[in-house]
């Protein structure tokens, strides 16, 4: 294997920070995984610098971007039958479309592992006002990561933004901290000195969770340490949108230079194109998922809007 030392650049902050990011140096580091197939190999990677939201997008940060806006999430539209495969179409029920959300569902009894949808159900009136269902509210929740938001969802808010969303090497970049190989943001060690540095699920999943970490669900962001970057929740809590398609061959296939995978691709489970999500969730544990390491990533539907997943931003300097 090539040296596991990440090399960070010199690259200096061109300006003061942009309010509520982080100065990301970029550099050299080894990017990926042996502990799942799909995060490997293991390869070299060179980024450049950025700067990057050193949280999750807050529902307030989300409200001001509706409000400047009057944008319309996925979650709060009305789907419509064209929008569905051909193959379909014939089975879905007209009154079942009505707007709404993938909402975590704990399942009564434990039970076998290989089906999520044992554990999901489709809730009508879900949204990122309404995360958990239509009787949830985000009231007082303004620094809470916004959820239910879909991939164009997030696209907006960039660009209302002046942002954009990063490649999946930049954010496994700025997750490790300029930590080389280490398999969380902080190290090696899940609880260091028996500390909780992440939301995660504890207990038997997906049946109920026994709060070890302090919070049965999401949490709010800054609730735990930040990594050496200055980035919080990078490990667990929500789920994080990334700029690439997802593709279990490009690791292999891709360039190790500022490497962005703008194909769609269905070289994943799910056979259709499907974008990266990296961080893990306060869904995820050791015998489940365990994505909140730093190589974690999993594949998603571009139009998937669930109360595990969000979003933070990142910003190219200026020339």
């Amino acid at each position: 294997m090539e040296s596991a030392t990440t090399v960070e650049s010199r690259a200096t902050p061109p300006s003061p920070a942009p309010a509520g990011m982080v100065w990301i140096p970029g550099g050299s580091f080894l990017m990926g995984s042996e502990d799942k197939p799909h995060e490997g190999p293991v390869h070299k990677v060179t980024v450049e610098a950025f700067w990057m939201d050193a949280t999750e997008v807050t529902n307030a940060q989300f409200a001001a971007f509706v409000a400047s806006t009057g944008f319309v999430t996925s979650a709060e539209r009305v789907p419509r039958l064209e929008d569905f495969p051909e193959e379909v179409r014939k089975d879905i029920p007209t009154d079942k479309l009505r707007p709404g959300a993938n909402n975590f569902r704990p399942c009564d009894a434990p039970v076998p592992l290989n089906n999520p949808l044992q554990w999901w159900e489709y809730r009508f009136g879900a949204s990122w006002r309404h995360p958990d269902g239509p009787e949830s509210s985000i009231e007082g929740k303004d620094n809470w990561p916004v959820v239910c938001v879909s991939f164009d969802d997030v696209l907006a808010y960039c660009q209302w933004a002046g942002k954009r969303l990063p490649t999946e090497a930049e954010w496994e970049f700025a997750a490790r901290g300029g930590l080389s190989q280490a398999r969380y943001p902080w190290g090696n060690e899940f609880k260091p000195d028996g500390r909780w540095m992440a939301n995660i699920w504890q207990g038997e999943f997906p049946v109920k969770a026994t709060e070890e970490d302090g919070f049965a669900g999401r949490a709010p962001v800054k609730s735990y340490p930040a990594n050496r970057y200055g980035l919080y929740d990078v490990s667990g809590n929500v789920w994080e949108w990334t700029a690439d398609w997802y593709s279990e061959s490009f690791y292999r296939t891709g360039p190790a230079y500022n490497p962005r995978n703008t194909e769609p691709s269905s070289d994943n489970p799910q056979g259709t194109p499907c974008r990266s999500i990296r961080g893990g969730s306060w869904l995820c544990n050791d015998c489940y998922c365990e994505a909140y390491r730093v190589a974690g990533r999993q594949e998603t539907s571009p139009d998937t809007a669930t109360n595990h997943t969000g979003f933070r931003c990142v910003k190219d300097p200026a020339p």
